[in-house]
């Protein structure tokens, strides 16, 4: 036996649902890990000759923790490489500075709605379905925010909505 379900209802779930991909642009995408403890909100990088193609931000909740990411295209085959950062110091500074307060560093790929992967999406382009980002868990847990976020995050992070 089937039911239809009714028209309110549809209606309801459908108002509830997050902003899907093709309503949202990659620079106002918000993306969640399975868990809901880790939150990466895309912003727009704000020059066209700006080094950097995407910026981010990633909440880590239940902190006061508020890390910078940024994504570079880089390496042969050019690829998009992320960097989440906490507190690294502002101007000339050095490898070894960077270094200490990386907390991820690798190759952010897009994960379309039908499973394809690829690579990060550049702004204005269509935001992607899901995130992966290779042992970003792993590397929270071996950066210097361990302790003050005590739960590590998924390496997918799937979209759930869009600052507009």
């Amino acid at each position: 036996m089937r039911l239809a379900a009714p028209a309110s209802v549809l209606s309801a779930l459908l108002a509830a649902m997050p902003a899907v991909a093709a309503d949202c642009l990659q620079e106002q995408a918000v993306y969640g890990d399975a868990d809901g403890a880790y939150e990466l909100v895309f912003e727009p990088v704000g020059s066209a000759s700006a080094v950097t193609s995407n910026h981010f931000k990633v909440k880590v909740e239940k902190t006061d923790l508020v890390l910078d990411g940024v994504v570079m295209h880089s390496g042969e085959p050019v690829r998009p490489n992320g960097m989440i950062m906490n507190n690294c110091p502002q101007g000339d500074v050095t490898g070894e500075e960077i270094a200490a307060c990386t907390v991820w560093e690798g190759v952010i790929y897009s994960i379309s709605a039908d499973g394809k992967v690829g690579s990060l999406p550049e702004e204005g382009s269509q935001a992607a379905a899901q995130l992966l980002l290779p042992d970003f868990g792993p590397a929270v847990r071996n950066s210097s925010i361990w302790g003050k976020a005590t739960v590590a995050p998924w390496d997918v992070l799937a979209l759930k909505g869009c600052v507009q």
